[in-house]
């Protein structure tokens, strides 16, 4: 198993890729801390990991909250004694606005949940690898990150500064042998994707449009990052720091 007797937190794991991050962490050995903002879903995850023999515990956590990451990461580490592997995977998408339409209050909003929660796990979780001397923390970031398109100024923006986050710490964290790195999904089918859409907006259309700007002519699945989440967390990247993995179908090229 490649992350046997691994402890991982998963940020937004109650849905999605977060939670086909965390059940194929647990099928590959680790033990899980589901981390949510939404109970029932959180808690949905747990419930399906442990009917097949996983271990796995629910935290609810607002990751734009200090307080809520800080508890996440003394709660885990009360649980299981350490933590191995931080994926910050939670993230908000916003639907396509002019600039001088988008809100202030969404710029913020954007930017607590997509940038400012990756500063806050590193913050919590950073001592206590320390502690252990080695860690692997993963971002979600995104291939708008470095090709951006119009009128999602906050979002792609939030996903650039991820990925410039990543490769700082990457650079502050590796004397303490800990790695960090980043993935760049294109959109995936998720429910995050409605919202990435937009109201008013025909969503099979909109899918369509979207696909035919893939190369490989689909959209990424869950499992399609929870594949190279594992691969970041696992010791086969053992010499992989401060990169940005895209996982796009070509979207970026």
């Amino acid at each position: 198993m490649r992350l046997a007797n691994k402890v991982a937190i998963i940020t937004g794991a109650g849905s999605g890729l977060g939670r086909a991050s965390a059940i194929m962490f647990v099928k590959e050995g680790a033990k899980v801390v589901v981390a949510d903002i939404n109970d029932d879903s959180g808690k949905e995850t747990v419930a399906t990991i442990k009917s097949s023999g996983g271990e796995a515990i629910f935290i609810h956590t607002d990751v734009s909250k200090a307080s809520d990451v800080e508890n996440l990461i003394k709660t885990t580490e009360d649980k299981f004694g350490k933590i191995d592997i931080l994926f910050n995977n939670a993230g908000i998408p916003h639907g396509p606005t002019p600039i001088e339409d988008l809100p202030e209050s969404l710029w913020d909003r954007v930017f607590s949940v997509n940038l400012k929660s990756i500063f806050l796990g590193a913050k919590y979780a950073a001592p206590v690898m320390k502690k252990a001397g080695k860690g692997v923390i993963i971002n979600l970031a995104s291939i708008s990150g470095i090709r951006p398109r119009p009128r999602s100024a906050a979002y792609t923006t939030s996903k650039a500064a991820a990925i410039h986050l990543t490769k700082t710490l990457a650079a502050e964290l590796a004397s303490s042998n800990i790695r960090v790195n980043a993935i760049n999904p294109v959109a995936i089918d998720t429910p995050l994707l409605d919202g990435l859409i937009g109201d008013g907006v025909d969503v099979n259309e909109a899918k369509k449009a979207l696909i035919g700007s893939v190369p490989l002519g689909r959209l990424p699945t869950p499992e399609d990052i929870a594949y190279a989440a594992l691969y970041l967390a696992s010791d086969e990247s053992s010499s992989v720091t401060g990169s940005s993995i895209d996982v796009d179908g070509g979207r970026g090229i």
